[in-house]
This record gives C-alpha cells, structure tokens and sequence, in this order.
C-alpha cells in the first residue's frame, strides 16, 4: 500500500498542512486510497457538524425567548380577535 506521503498528489505546505491533491474520479492509484478520502471527507463533515452543534447552543436561550414572544403574540392576537363572530354562524341566522 502507498503512502500518502510517497503520492505525487500529495503536497505538505511550509506550515505542515497537508494537502489531498487526489480525486477519488481520475487519480485513484489503489483501493485503499478511496477508503482514505472517505475517511478525510467524513472528518471534513464531523467538524462542520460539531461546528454547527456549537452554534446552536450558543443561539439556543436566544431561540427559546423569540418563540415565546412569538407564541404569546399570536396568542394576543388570537384573543382580539375572539370577539368576532366565525362566517359559519352568520349563515344561520338568515
């Protein structure tokens, strides 16, 4: 099995970071390469999940106050309009 390191498509900037130039559509050299974009690729998206999951929790007690605004407006706006007397029952009457 190849080496990542020992791949003509891959490339290490002067900082460490690696970079895949592979593309698992024209460059696959070996099976095992295709299981190890697989791994990169769900890595990539596990991080972006965990950094949504982080997002929400910080707008969650934010989110939790405009429904119950919301949810009591609709409320009020309900009541208001209480008073009124559904199409329905108007019918009966003639």
């Amino acid at each position: 099995m190849i080496q990542c390191k020992e791949c003509e498509f891959y490339d290490e900037t002067p900082q460490g970071q690696r970079i895949f130039k592979c593309d698992p559509f024209r460059t696959v050299k070996e099976p095992e390469c295709l299981v190890k974009w697989q791994i990169l690729k769900l890595d990539v998206l596990l991080s972006s999940f965990q950094g949504m999951t982080n997002f929400q929790q910080k707008i969650a007690p934010m989110q939790d106050k405009i429904f119950k605004y919301v949810k009591r407006e609709l409320e009020d706006l309900d009541e208001s309009e209480s008073w009124k007397a559904p199409e329905d029952e108007e019918d009966n009457f003639f």
